[in-house]
């Protein structure tokens, strides 16, 4: 019986963080880890799921401010508009918009717009679930793209796209 010698450990360096296609050490430049982002989405896709989280968070404003405005006198259900009512649709807006695009994602990294479309949102360095503190991030930058940005792209017709913020991308989820 003959004895075997041990295999020597391989001499050659190993290569620490991304290699030079981006792509992390140990992965052939053209493939994707399993936990990497998946492909990006159409713009029609990403417009359609923000476009339905808006009306969403618009029509929860409206009956929140229907709700804080409603008077009964006399058995008649009124409906007054106040200074109240308007803070009471803001509120609604507001509460709906945080709870959608912060808490729904945080459980299924998806608001109820993306979940429709087929899109998902993860960390753009390697595609694992967002945390709160970015997604209340990212919930932030969208108030903020929604006050300075639209409104200077509707202004000067300019062709800048939605950026995605804080580490976080939008994704199409996996089929």
């Amino acid at each position: 019986m003959t004895k075997q010698q041990p295999t020597p450990p391989s001499t050659a360096p190993t290569p620490s963080g991304p290699g030079p296609s981006g792509a992390p050490s140990g992965t052939p430049s053209g493939t994707r880890s399993a936990a990497a982002p998946g492909p990006a989405p159409s713009t029609g896709r990403r417009i359609t799921g923000a476009a339905v989280d808006a009306l969403l968070a618009l029509v929860c404003g409206a009956a929140a401010g229907a709700a804080a405005g409603i008077k009964v006198v006399d058995g008649v259900a009124e409906l007054r508009l106040t200074p109240a009512t308007g803070v009471a649709a803001l509120a609604g807006a507001v509460a709906f918009s945080l709870v959608n695009q912060v808490l729904l994602t945080w459980a299924s990294r998806a608001s109820v717009g993306k979940l429709l479309t087929g899109l998902r949102v993860v960390r753009a360095a390697d595609g694992a679930r967002p945390g709160l503190a970015r997604l209340c991030g990212r919930w932030l930058f969208g108030f903020y793209w929604a006050v300075v940005i639209v409104p200077l792209h509707v202004a000067t017709d300019s062709d800048v796209e939605q950026q995605d913020a804080v580490g976080l991308r939008v994704v199409r989820r996996a089929a």
